[in-house]
Order: structure tokens, then C-alpha cells, then sequence
């Protein structure tokens, strides 16, 4: 099982065909990216955990039901009186998405030290991600934990940087190396990349990952698909044009869900496991997750796509010299 970690909030998105101009409506839906993540490895059929806060309001009981009906192991949840946040959601002619955060003193913040779970056998990884790795005290606790689980479990990062919630983007960069430090797999964006190291190539920073420790980094490039980064080499694959794009909320962690769901069915979800990868494998775990990112870019929303509606997912070819 791989244990999620970090935030579950509504994407809120307004609806343009309000009656009146002082009218404005609105459609919510589940989501935050480490929620996406834990809702994506249970639908591509691997056994996934969420840890991280969740209100006792009517909304955070709604989030709690949705992880129960996906299947998500929902045994590490920190609930508080505190409220859920809200991601206000705009999107561009392109469908691209901009976020403003209502997350102040919201439940997804209050995980401390005192709440960092024992974890037995079950657990073969730990993925991290997005705004909780820079708000306190949510952060600090996450960073604790996977210090802590570093040499035992798999760790997986992907920054998801949202300047919104925080906008200081020296602090952004000093969390992410902080907790990059104990990775074994890293995903970003190029977008990610950009904010955190200003003229500075992707493909140079993702190279720079890489360590004893972090042996894959994946680069999305959004419409012009994603990169690979590990012993093998770089290189590059485009994006899937067969499906039309409606809105790219989700693709991300619909990305990450595919790389890591692909590496338990290999039974490659450990650190040797990640070293041992061959080229022909990263290649394909490579395209499977672009693939799969491609199906959520066509429907509203993170709605990440199920195993059915991919094509198969890699088998293993080899291992690493």
C-alpha cells in the first residue's frame, strides 16, 4: 500500500450560465492533489492510504466519504473542528487551471508531530506532495515522517508549487530540496521548475535530483508531453493528441498515480526496486503515465481515469546493469 500524505480540499469552479448577473454559481469538487494522487492508485487497482487532515465540518465528512466509496485506506485520518479549504478554480482558453486558496487555519493544516502514524509492513511507500509541504504545522510533520521512513519505505515527491497558499518561493525551494533529500522518485512540472529556479533548463535541475538515493525524476511539460531523468539517460516523450483537451485540473497527479501504480505492479515500489528498473521499463511507465494523464485532460475536473480505460500497464523488461 502506498500512504498518501498531504491535503484534501474542494476545487470550487464557477459556472458561467448563472440567470442573473448577481448570481454567481458554482460546482465543487473533491480534490487537492495528494487526494487525487491516493483516489488515482485505487482506481488504476493498487491498494492506496491517505494521511492528512480533514475537518469534522459538512464538507470534510464529504471528502472522508469520497475516499471511503474509492476504496483509499482511510485509517490515518487527522480530523479537528477546524474548516475544509476551498481552491477557488479559474481556467484559461486553454484549459490550463489557476488557483486561488481559502486555506487560513483550514483542518488540512493541522497535522502536528503528534499525529505521525506507526506504519507496519503494509505500507511500501510514502508520497508527498504539493502545499503541505510548506504550510505549518502540517509540514514540518511530513518532513519528520519521511526522514523517519527514508530507509524502510519508498518515497515519492512531487512539489505541486501553489504560490497562493504560500507565496514566498525562497521558502518553497528550501522545503523542496529539504524533502527532496530523502526521495527516491521525483515528478514535477516544468511550470514547478520555472517557479522554484528561474532560468534555469528543467532538464538540468532534474538531473541535479538525482543521487544514490533519487534514481527517476519525471519532467511534464504540459501539451508537449514529459521527461525522464535517470541512470539510463534523459529523454524525451510527446503527449498523447489521440483525446481532446477540456480542462487540465488533475493531470498531474493523474501522472504520478500512473508512475507509482506501475511500479507495485512491477514490484518495484521500493527504493532497490526503482534502482534495478531497466530502460525499456522507465520507458514504458513513462508512456502509460502520459497516457493516462491524457484521459483526465478530457473530462471537467480531476476525474482520473480507472484501469479499463488504459492501455495495459508495463510488465518488467530486464533490470539495470
Amino acid at each position: 500500500m502506498y500512504l498518501v500524505c498531504g491535503e484534501a480540499l474542494f476545487d470550487v469552479f464557477s459556472l458561467a450560465n448563472s440567470p442573473r448577473t448577481s448570481e454567481l454559481g458554482f460546482s465543487a469538487i473533491a480534490g487537492g492533489s495528494p487526494f487525487n494522487v491516493a483516489v488515482g492508485l485505487r482506481r488504476l487497482g493498487v491498494a492506496a492510504g491517505f494521511f492528512g487532515g480533514l475537518s469534522s465540518d459538512h464538507l470534510g465528512a464529504r471528502l472522508r466519504r469520497v475516499l471511503e466509496e474509492e476504496g483509499v485506506n482511510c485509517q490515518h485520518l487527522v480530523t479537528s473542528d477546524a474548516p475544509t479549504t476551498l481552491a477557488m478554480v479559474g481556467l484559461d482558453a486553454n484549459g490550463s487551471a489557476q488557483y486561488q486558496f481559502r486555506g487560513e487555519g483550514c483542518a488540512d493544516r493541522q497535522v502536528r508531530l503528534e499525529h505521525l502514524p506507526v506504519l507496519d509492513e503494509n505500507v511500501r511507500g510514502l508520497h508527498v506532495g504539493s502545499y503541505t509541504l510548506v504550510v505549518t504545522p502540517v509540514a514540518d510533520t511530513l518532513l519528520a515522517l519521511v526522514q523517519r521512513e527514508r530507509d524502510q519505505r519508498l518515497i515519492s515527491l512531487d512539489p505541486n508549487v501553489r504560490l497562493n497558499p504560500q507565496p514566498d518561493v525562497a521558502l518553497w525551494r528550501r522545503r523542496v530540496e529539504a524533502f527532496a533529500a530523502h526521495a527516491h522518485l521525483i515528478k514535477a512540472s516544468e511550470e514547478d521548475l520555472q517557479v522554484l529556479y528561474p532560468g534555469r533548463d528543467a532538464g538540468e535541475v532534474a538531473r541535479g535530483w538525482l543521487n544514490e538515493r533519487c534514481r527517476l525524476v519525471f519532467v511534464t511539460h504540459g501539451a508537449e508531453g514529459a521527461s525522464v531523468h535517470c541512470a539510463h539517460g534523459s529523454w524525451h516523450r510527446p503527449a498523447d493528441s489521440s483525446l481532446p483537451v477540456r480542462d487540465t485540473v488533475g493531470a498531474g497527479d493523474t501522472f504520478q498515480a500512473a508512475v507509482l501504480a506501475c511500479l507495485a505492479r512491477l514490484g518495484a515500489d521500493s527504493p532497490m526496486g526503482v534502482a534495478m528498473l531497466a530502460r525499456e521499463t522507465v520507458d514504458a511507465m513513462l508512456a502509460y503515465a502520459i497516457g493516462a494523464a491524457a484521459v483526465t485532460c478530457s473530462r471537467a475536473g480531476p476525474d482520473l481515469p480507472f484501469e479499463g480505460e488504459l492501455s495495459c500497464m508495463p510488465q518488467a523488461i530486464g533490470t539495470s546493469g
